[in-house]
Formats: structure tokens, sequence, C-alpha cells
């Protein structure tokens, strides 16, 4: 248990961190999901927008910190190949 003030707001600002942190990821993830369902429906037009869409926010969680730059860039790259293969 924290003893010393600065270790207690410590943990307060800990937890709140976590709760953005945690939306922030989850908003990316569901970006992800959105163009890796329109890829699964081989709609190009809409995995386009989705990708449009999805890139800033997964380049947004490296800036914030919840993603690692090669981690956001791997994302990226993987998924425009996809959108990039439909026909």
């Amino acid at each position: 248990m924290a003893n010393s003030v600065q270790a207690k707001k410590r943990i307060r600002r800990n937890e709140r961190r976590t709760l953005i942190n945690k939306s922030r990821v989850s908003r990316i993830r569901s970006e992800i999901r959105q163009v890796e369902d329109a890829i699964a429906a081989g709609d190009k037009v809409a995995a386009v927008a989705a990708l449009k869409k999805a890139e800033p926010q997964i380049m947004r969680g490296v800036t914030k910190g919840v993603l690692h730059k090669k981690t956001a860039s791997r994302k990226v790259s993987r998924l425009s190949l996809r959108v990039g293969a439909l026909a």
C-alpha cells in the first residue's frame, strides 16, 4: 500500500490514464475490425474508406504511447496489402 502523498497521487493518476488508454486501444481495434470486415465482404470501396479512417487512429495510438511504432506500421502495412489485393 502506498504511504507517501506522491505514491497515492500516482495511483490515482494511473487509474485515470488506464481508462483513457483502454478506450483508445478499443477504438483502434474497432477501426481495424471494420477494415477486416470490409475485406471479408470483398467490398474494396468500403475497405479503402475504412483503412483511410483507421490509419490515423493507429498512428495516433503511437503518439499517445499505447502502441509501439513498428507494431502500428506493421498493422497498417498488412491491412494496406490486403485492401490492395481486393479485385
